[in-house]
């Protein structure tokens, strides 16, 4: 099993394809989350992450262990930005390893809502063009 999750400053580079993927893999997801135009009714030209960085390591931590054993997967890369990102940017990105596609998409989606709910990462928008 392999776990890796790091917060950084700004938008996130390009995937790497030398570090994924592991073995023994049947299936890999990938996820990236950009930062929309809109946000609610306006235009908005960046969002603003802040996050309680100890314990928004220590959730997602918690999460994708949990998701990891339940689940059966491989592998799991959880990496989020912090400061501006602007539109059309990445901000996010949940890479999920799995023997099979089931148990990978069922993780993935069940990561996503949680980081949502449970984890001290918060946005504010920076509208205008």
């Amino acid at each position: 099993m392999s776990l890796t999750i790091s917060i950084s400053d700004g938008p996130l580079d390009e995937l790497r394809p030398d570090v994924w993927p592991p073995d023994g893999a049947g299936a890999i997801l990938s996820f990236d989350g950009l930062v929309r135009a809109r946000e609610g009714d306006g235009t908005i030209s960046a969002l603003d992450y802040q996050a309680y960085e100890p314990m928004a390591r220590h959730m997602l931590e918690e999460i994708a262990r949990d998701l990891i054993q339940r689940h059966g997967l491989i592998a799991m890369h959880i990496h989020h930005s912090r400061g501006r990102v602007g539109v059309g940017e990445c901000s996010f990105r949940l890479l999920v390893a799995a023997p099979h596609r089931k148990e990978a998409l069922a993780a993935m989606d069940e990561f996503i809502d949680r980081l949502k709910r449970d984890v001290p990462i918060w946005k504010k928008p920076v509208w205008g063009n």
